[in-house]
């Protein structure tokens, strides 16, 4: 199974100048949780609700600078947030490929760059949806009849070989 087989085709972007009230919008109107950074058409970065949540804290209206000085959302920028020199992956890699970069680097989501162009977006929500689907799939599955098939087609393989 390739990436471009699970990933998200139509992907919500913000630019680095937007404000933060935009990506918190996004983040619950949209129901996402991963947003790609875009700036002149190139990923620049990656913001997640998480992110959001560290520096929101609490309360979601203000935010208290480090000079004690207290800021709306609406005032602070994407880019004073923004993850920065994202791991990406391409449409043709394998998803098992992609999820295993996710579980190791502790991540949600990849962009899917081809070309230089974002082109989808992988999340762990992806991917365990297709691992839910390809279990109930061998549920489904009689293992007994398969065990049968399997013995008979050995036994037919040995007797081609005698004949």
């Amino acid at each position: 199974m390739k990436v471009k087989d699970l990933m998200t085709n139509e992907v919500l972007t913000v630019s680095p100048d937007d404000d933060l009230d935009r990506v918190f919008v996004l983040f619950n109107f949209e129901n996402i949780r991963h947003l790609p950074v875009m700036e002149k058409g190139k990923l620049v970065g990656i913001l997640s609700d998480r992110d959001l949540k560290k520096v929101l804290g609490p309360r979601k209206e203000v935010v208290k600078r480090k000079d004690g000085a207290t800021v709306t959302i609406s005032t602070r920028k994407v880019r004073t947030i923004m993850k920065r020199g994202v791991m990406t992956t391409g449409p043709e890699e394998r998803a098992a490929d992609a999820a295993a970069i996710m579980a190791k680097r502790k991540i949600g989501a990849l962009p899917v760059v081809q070309k230089g162009q974002l082109v989808g977006i992988i999340t762990a929500t992806d991917i365990l949806n297709a691992f839910v689907q390809l279990c109930k799939r061998f549920e489904s599955v009689d293992l007994e009849a398969v065990a049968r098939l399997m013995t008979d087609l050995e036994r037919f393989g040995k007797l081609k070989k005698h004949s």
